[in-house]
């Protein structure tokens, strides 16, 4: 069965054995240079040594004073040097056998007859360590007249590192479980906030969006910790606003579902007293199934223009035409109100949108603004331009609306009055609505009640540039 890893058991392998490469390539390296680099000196130094020493008898005989002057040598030099007349004596001077071989071979002799020079090295047996030597044969005038043997012994080298390698392993342990103790430190540090961000995640896939993650730092994974929180916070005010929206819808289709039922039941089992109160059921009737109708209307109208796809069909719009046209509907409602109108219109204005959602922009603002107005009250119709936008602003006198209640203004359902909303007969949709339009025609809403009698409905939308286009 194969084992799966988590990323940190990964690091943590991925880490320790690049240690390990490190401590074998040390080692190696360590091996290479002793092997490639001193050895190769030292063969040199035996090679200039034996050469030099041979040169000086080319042309002399090996005598007592000259042999004297070699052992002398031996005793101030670290190189270990035996002349002898012919290379049966060597074997006298030096017994022993390399790599458990004789010093010189048959081939050997062919090679020191030749004028060349044999180098010997490997482990001798009674001097227990490696040597270095060579043979360099000596010509005179009239041949070979001797050899000179010189050699090094290894073991000096091999007793330090023999003599420091419990110190060196020791000291590798110590420092292997120091770096063990740091990664795991450093893998701690980066992997625990992975572990809380992942058992995050379950917990929010779960529907728990309450849970925050604590942030450590300022580095990377605090900055992620940072998002998670900043999504989690995120999720936990949709799914707020979703139970309030479910809530709404529920209790916005109950009630108009109640009175239907109620009053059909009255008339099935007959129970009104004479035919004007059924005819006030009957009105009652067509009047919930109207509300239902535009709450559904209104949902489906919202939830359309959320869609990432939708697409307005835009064209140069005249608005204060627009505008006019769109307030002469409400002649009635204002006359009934008695309202007194204030209009400023900059009739050039040119707006590049999709004329029916603008509209219902108008109409929308037009009908809350008059419904919310007290009779006999100011309604105010402004519309200018300012910085190449086009300024809407609606101000009515009537209802205020209290300052904790402006952020939510254009929530679905929302409804500053909820006393109110039967008489006035809306769904607490309309300006949400208003808000997706403007938004989509990338324009500007806001609302502001400075006083407890007035309220301004400010709209901002971007002018067409060029209005010959």
């Amino acid at each position: 069965m194969k084992k799966n890893f988590t990323l940190s058991q990964k690091v943590l392998l991925l880490i320790l054995s690049c240690i390990v490469f490190t401590i074998v390539f040390s080692f190696f390296f360590l091996h290479f240079l002793y092997k490639d680099l001193y050895l190769k000196s030292i063969r040199e130094s035996v090679i200039y040594q034996g050469e030099r020493t041979a040169s000086h008898y080319h042309y002399g005989t090996l005598s007592k004073e000259i042999i004297e002057k070699i052992h002398w040598y031996n005793i101030v030099s670290e190189y270990e040097i035996i002349v002898v007349d012919n290379l049966d004596e060597l074997s006298t001077y030096f017994p022993y056998k390399v790599d458990y071989k004789a010093l010189v071979n048959r081939h050997d002799r062919k090679q020191l007859e030749q004028g060349k020079y044999v180098m010997k090295e490997g482990y001798v047996k009674e001097f227990e360590r490696e040597i270095i030597g060579a043979v360099f044969p000596i010509m005179g005038e009239t041949g070979l007249i001797g050899f000179v043997y010189i050699y090094v012994p290894l073991a000096a080298l091999q007793e330090v590192f023999q003599g420091s390698l419990p110190i060196l392993i020791l000291t590798g342990t110590l420092f292997f479980l120091l770096l063990v103790l740091v990664v795991n430190r450093i893998r701690q540090s980066l992997f625990q906030p992975l572990t809380e961000i992942q058992q995050f995640s379950q917990e929010v896939s779960k529907g728990n969006y309450s849970s925050r993650l604590p942030v450590r730092g300022n580095d990377e994974i605090g900055q992620l910790a940072r998002a998670f929180n900043k999504m989690s916070s995120s999720l936990e005010e949709q799914d707020i606003r979703k139970k309030e929206f479910l809530s709404n819808v529920v209790h916005e289709l109950r009630t108009p579902l109640t009175y239907i039922s109620g009053y059909a039941q009255a008339l099935k089992q007959q129970i009104y007293s004479s035919p004007e109160e059924a005819q006030q059921y009957l009105n009652t009737i067509d009047k919930e199934t109207d509300r239902l109708k535009k709450l559904i209307h209104d949902l489906v109208d919202l939830d359309h223009l959320q869609e990432t796809m939708y697409m307005l069909n835009k064209e140069p719009i005249a608005v204060a035409q627009l505008l006019l046209d769109t307030l002469q509907l409400f002649d009635i409602h204002i006359g009934e109100k008695k309202l007194r109108t204030e209009v400023n219109f900059q009739e050039d204005l040119i707006i590049d949108g999709d004329s029916k959602r603008i509209q219902q922009v108008m109409y929308n603002v037009i009908d809350n603004a008059i419904k919310y107005s007290c009779e006999g009250g100011l309604l105010g119709i402004h519309l200018t331009a300012e910085n190449n936008e086009m300024v809407l602003q609606v101000t009515n006198q009537g209802i205020g609306i209290q300052e904790a209640d402006l952020e939510r203004i254009g929530e679905r359902f929302f409804r500053t009055d909820k006393a109110r909303s039967r008489a006035t007969g809306g769904t607490g949709l309309g300006l949400s609505i208003v808000k997706e339009i403007i938004r989509l025609h990338g324009g500007t809403f806001s609302i502001r009640s400075e006083t407890p009698e007035e309220t301004a409905v400010t709209i901002r939308l971007p002018l067409l540039a060029d209005p010959a286009v």
